[in-house]
């Protein structure tokens, strides 16, 4: 008909009009599914996929909302083969549905993606896991699931923790070697002097003599400084030497001698013990010694014997009283430059590892014994050496 388009023009529905239309529509399918693009295919997979995920997350969402309990969900999806999702190229074209002919015959940018799949109500039956998928997963169910078991993990090293060090075998002390005692003669003389020792680390036994301008102060100082304090009693020599103030002679009867101690000790006191300043000719006369130690014994306190005389006879009077002195082994100072007293003292280190103890005598009025001591004692300890005051070791 004139005015009419070729397209809506109805053809009679003949035997030969349907065998056209079957070739025509044949060739159209095949173009189109030969023409259909890798991108649309890559959308369908991708479709496909979300599709499963979000079946599978639904799926764990309304078991956790049925049993109120933490649901354990694997994260091997399961597998979907991609011939499931891609039609082969070379489909024959009967084999294609007839509603897929249709569509066909549209060009391929008007072909639609298939819809998203809805999003699943609590009403919705959950969509069964695949086997493969349900053995690698841990039971979801309560019955079926067991409580988790505490056990120790061993991490190899090689996962990079820093490594701890081996723990060091602990040093071997070293063997007690003896106990030393120095003892520190003449204080009260000069307070200048005396400073120095006070600051000695170790314990230190320091003896005053008595009747001097600095006795009674020398006494409290050498107690705050927590040293030990000595009566560095006068007595007298065979020589003739003047021993000083507080001394004791040898025509002395017991009641002068316990006078003189009494006051010495009252000016300098309270004192752990006394040692003989001099008295080479007084420590030979046992009697007296006698009554000097029996003094010691009644006030409490211990005897040293600084041994001025090798004719002493105070190891004699302590036997017939059963008392414990102490004797001096060295001494330190008699000449007086480093040199020889650091050999002094080795000697007196070489005793105490022999007999188990020395008693070194020293003085205040010596410059470099102080800082000698000072600085030999941390070699006292780490030798094996113990230090202590007169009193101690006697007692």
């Amino acid at each position: 008909m004139p005015g009419t388009s070729k397209k809506n023009v109805k053809r009679p529905n003949t035997p030969q009009n349907q065998k056209c239309k079957r070739k025509k529509g044949g060739r159209t399918s095949k173009k189109a599914k030969k023409g259909v693009s890798p991108e649309i295919w890559q959308a369908l997979l991708l479709t496909a996929v979300l599709i499963i995920v979000s079946v599978a997350v639904s799926m764990v969402a309304l078991g956790i909302k049925q049993k109120g309990q933490p649901v354990a969900v694997s994260g091997v999806l399961p597998e979907v083969a991609i011939s499931e999702i891609a039609a082969p190229e070379n489909v024959p074209a009967q084999d294609i549905p007839a509603r897929e002919a249709v569509a066909a015959t549209n060009p391929p940018q008007e072909k639609q993606a298939p819809a998203a799949a809805p999003k699943p109500s609590q009403k919705q039956t959950p969509v069964p896991v695949p086997k493969t998928a349900a053995e690698k997963t841990t039971a979801t169910r309560p019955e079926t699931r067991q409580p988790a078991k505490t056990s120790t993990v061993n991490i190899p090293a090689s996962v990079g923790l820093p490594a701890v060090p081996p723990e060091q075998p602990p040093k071997p002390k070293p063997r007690q070697q003896g106990t030393l005692v120095f003892v520190i003669d003449d204080a009260g003389n000069n307070l200048q002097e005396l400073e120095p020792f006070l600051r000695f680390p170790g314990p230190l036994t320091i003896a005053v003599l008595p009747g001097l301008p600095h006795s009674a102060e020398a006494a409290r100082r050498i107690r705050a400084a927590g040293k030990e304090v000595f009566l560095h009693q006068p007595m007298e020599a065979i020589g003739g030497q003047a021993p000083g103030p507080g001394a004791i002679y040898a025509g002395m009867d017991t009641a002068e001698i316990v006078d003189v101690l009494n006051k010495n000790i009252a000016e300098i006191g309270p004192v752990a013990g006394m040692n003989n300043h001099q008295g080479s000719k007084v420590t030979m006369d046992q009697q007296i010694m006698e009554t000097v130690l029996a003094f010691c014994r009644e006030q409490g306190i211990c005897f040293l014997d600084s041994r001025t005389t090798a004719e002493t006879a105070v190891p004699a009077a302590a036997r017939n009283l059963g008392m414990k002195i102490g004797e001096r082994a060295v001494f330190i100072d008699n000449e007086q430059d480093r040199l020889s007293m650091d050999r002094s003292i080795e000697g007196g280190l070489t005793r105490a590892s022999q007999r188990g103890n020395a008693v070194m005598i020293g003085h205040t009025w010596s410059p470099e014994l102080a800082p000698l001591l000072a600085g030999l004692y941390q070699d006292f300890i780490a030798q094996g050496y113990v230090l202590a005051t007169a009193s101690k070791l006697i007692n």
